[in-house]
């Protein structure tokens, strides 16, 4: 029998109870959680709410469908992945993002902590994001999310 997981994509700006009334149609929930810093959300984002609306959202999708479980063959079956984008300057928050994930989601949390960022359209006329991340904020942050107390890391 071959079985095809239903994934929810998202940026992480999601409302709870919109979540709620979707809970059983989705395998897999994969937010993005962006910016800890309200001011930062609504400069970048236009989301003075960001981190309040991510932080429901969040736990209501482990809610539903727990930590991420994948199959003997490294395959995502259910459960929630998170993504989150290292930025220029440390504007995204990772350290608070990664110790709301370990402390009030889940420790057994799977992260993907990415690297990719690059500016484009009106960050290229923003000092603190005209440019890609240097291989240091990276390696930061990437000690910050284990020192956090997440441990399952998408490579």
């Amino acid at each position: 029998m071959f079985f095809i997981q239903m994934v929810y994509n998202s940026g992480g700006y999601d409302r709870a109870e919109t979540l709620n009334i979707l809970e059983g149609f989705f395998d897999i929930y994969m937010p993005d959680f962006k910016f800890w810093d309200n001011n930062w959300a609504d400069r970048l984002y236009r989301a003075p709410d960001y981190r309040k609306q991510a932080m429901a959202a969040i736990q209501e999708m482990h809610r539903q469908v727990g930590d991420l479980v994948m199959d003997d063959k490294g395959v995502a079956v259910r459960g929630l992945l998170v993504r989150h984008l290292v930025m220029p300057n440390g504007i995204a928050g990772t350290w608070e993002i990664m110790k709301f994930l370990s402390d009030k989601i889940s420790p057994d949390s799977y992260v993907n902590v990415m690297a990719q960022y690059r500016p484009c359209g009106e960050a290229v006329r923003d000092p603190m994001i005209d440019r890609r991340i240097m291989p240091e904020e990276y390696a930061a942050a990437l000690r910050d999310t284990k020192a956090a107390g997440i441990h399952r890391l998408d490579r």
